[in-house]
């Protein structure tokens, strides 16, 4: 098997930025994955952004965004919510193994600015998915402050979605979808 098709390896074609900073940057997401009965996994990824908990949030919550930025994202827009709340559907489409596979998911969000965003699937190609985002002061040093940025969240595939795709997904494409909220953080409000 050659490099280019090694699983291990994460793929960063699909973000520029993200190919820029190599593979050693993956290294700067802590994430840990576990495994519950009936094919669920609890994910949690971790990542520290240099910019503050406003920019951050800012990033996080343009969820129209999505599409330039994070990877695999074809589709996320903002849909009326019965209550007036915020409803998003997001589309990811991939290409694994020879096949492009898509899937669409439509959320409830409830926003706790400045520390969590609460979401749960209310339709979509999942049995269940809920989780949320956390957003921590993080010293960087003396005079910089950044933030420690968790996802946190629950994935119950439906039996359609092939296991080795679920699998691909949470160990490399969150990795790669933190470090391009990051990227994009700074993209946003560098001053260089």
């Amino acid at each position: 098997m050659s490099k280019e098709n090694d699983p291990a390896k994460p793929e960063l074609t699909n973000l520029e930025s993200v190919t820029n900073t190599g593979l050693i940057a993956l290294q700067a997401v802590d994430i840990k994955i576990q495994k519950l009965e009936n094919r669920q996994r609890r994910v949690f990824a971790k990542i520290q952004i240099p910019y503050s908990l406003e920019q951050v949030w800012q990033v996080l919550t343009d969820y129209e965004a999505f599409t330039e930025f994070m990877p695999n994202f074809t589709q996320s827009r903002r849909l009326a919510h019965p209550t007036g709340g915020i409803r998003v559907e997001q589309v990811r489409t991939k290409s694994f193994m020879g096949m492009k596979i898509s899937t669409k998911l439509v959320v409830d969000i409830e926003e706790n600015f400045p520390s969590k965003i609460h979401y749960q699937q209310v339709e979509g190609d999942f049995k269940n998915f809920s989780g949320y985002w956390q957003l921590k002061p993080w010293n960087l040093s003396l005079d910089q402050d950044g933030v420690e940025l968790s996802y946190n969240f629950l994935i119950w595939p439906k039996p359609i979605l092939p296991g080795a795709l679920v699998e691909h997904v949470l160990s490399h494409d969150i990795p790669v979808s933190m470090l391009a909220i990051r990227e994009r953080t700074e993209k946003l409000f560098s001053h260089g």
